[in-house]
């Protein structure tokens, strides 16, 4: 699109690109009218889903409207142990429960894990303007399809996995992904987007919400209706107080592309280390590796640019969608923004 960002991509410009995540979607769309689901699950993986290895993490709340499952053990113990799982507002309950059941089942196959907990991240944003989300049609089968088919390598975006039905600053929104190289690291974010008044869209810079003030799926169009999750991955050595501070500076990639986290918005985002594989060791003394906190603006930075454009592609990456009640969100036209972009000079 020739969209002037800033840094340095990654291979795939995806979270993909921090060695060892993996991503998987399952994407459910059937259905007209008053039976229309647009949904889905994504799930990340930190180390795969064949490494048990729990993660260094912590995660941040800018507005509170919404749900993340499993903070409040993550906020005490630093250690995120399996995939973080997004879906849709209602059905936050059947993925984590689905998650505990699949875990289970892989325990068994192998004679282990009987006497296992867990306590799965799984999270939300709001898709009832194009899905039925009071249809419950989120099954356990289909966490475990976004639980299995997690790979490495380039991934989709847009209608896909827990973003299908998401709409975000008036425009098609749903799953985005960036990434950026910093040094020898690279940090890579993946968002669901579902936030953001139309007026307040800015792309690189300029105010593409302003100048495209047509195809706005609401009546009310001053008010902030969703929410945005966002999950930030690095393989720079972090421990949780840091990674803590990590999962803070998505909200200034938001920021960046207009948003003012309103009082409907769920702005909720977690960040996790793929380094120090011995995060999660029991016993013993563990030597660890950390990067200094003077240290730390690089990964600042790229956390920022990657999050502005992981949601940015969310919006190129979606396509138009028809759902719930014949409800209509068009996609980011591609050749108004450029248009726009050549205005201000972009």
């Amino acid at each position: 699109m020739g969209v002037p960002l800033d840094g340095t991509p990654g291979t795939w410009n995806a979270i993909t690109d921090v060695a060892g995540v993996s991503v998987g979607y399952q994407t459910l769309v059937s259905g007209e009218g008053a039976a229309a689901v647009r949904t889905g699950v994504t799930a990340v993986w930190p180390r795969g889903k064949s490494a048990a290895a729990p993660v260094f993490g912590g995660w941040f709340s800018l507005n509170g409207n919404g749900e993340m499952t499993g903070t409040t053990w993550l906020e005490e113990s630093g250690l995120l142990s399996g995939p973080v799982m997004i879906t849709n507002t209602h059905s936050v309950g059947t993925v984590r429960d689905a998650f505990i059941k699949w875990q289970v089942t892989q325990a068994r196959k192998i004679g282990a894990g009987a006497d296992d907990w867990s306590l799965p991240v799984v999270a939300e944003t709001w898709d009832g303007f194009l899905n039925d989300i009071n249809g419950f049609h989120v099954a356990d089968a289909d966490a475990e399809a976004a639980l299995e088919s997690a790979k490495s390598g380039p991934i989709a975006e847009g209608n896909v996995g827990g973003g299908t039905g998401m709409v975000c600053y008036g425009f098609k929104g749903g799953t985005g992904t960036a990434s950026r190289k910093f040094g020898t690291y690279t940090v890579g974010v993946l968002v669901q987007c579902n936030c953001g008044r139309r007026a307040q869209l800015r792309i690189a810079g300029t105010p593409v919400g302003q100048e495209i003030q047509d195809l706005i799926p609401y009546a009310k169009r001053d008010e902030d209706v969703g929410s945005i999750i966002i999950v930030v991955a690095t393989d720079a050595p972090l421990l949780p107080t840091q990674l803590k501070r990590l999962a803070r500076r998505a909200s200034l990639g938001l920021a960046r592309t207009g948003s003012s986290s309103g009082n409907g918005s769920g702005d909720i985002f977690i960040a996790f280390s793929t380094a120090n594989q011995q995060a999660g060791t029991a016993k013993g003394l563990v030597n660890l590796t950390m990067l200094p906190n003077d240290e730390m603006n690089p990964i600042f930075e790229a956390t920022v640019q990657a999050t502005e454009e992981a949601i940015v592609n969310a919006m190129l990456g979606a396509e138009t969608m028809t759902g719930y009640q014949d409800h209509k969100v068009m996609a980011l036209p591609h050749d108004r923004l450029r248009q726009v972009l050549r205005k201000y000079g972009r």
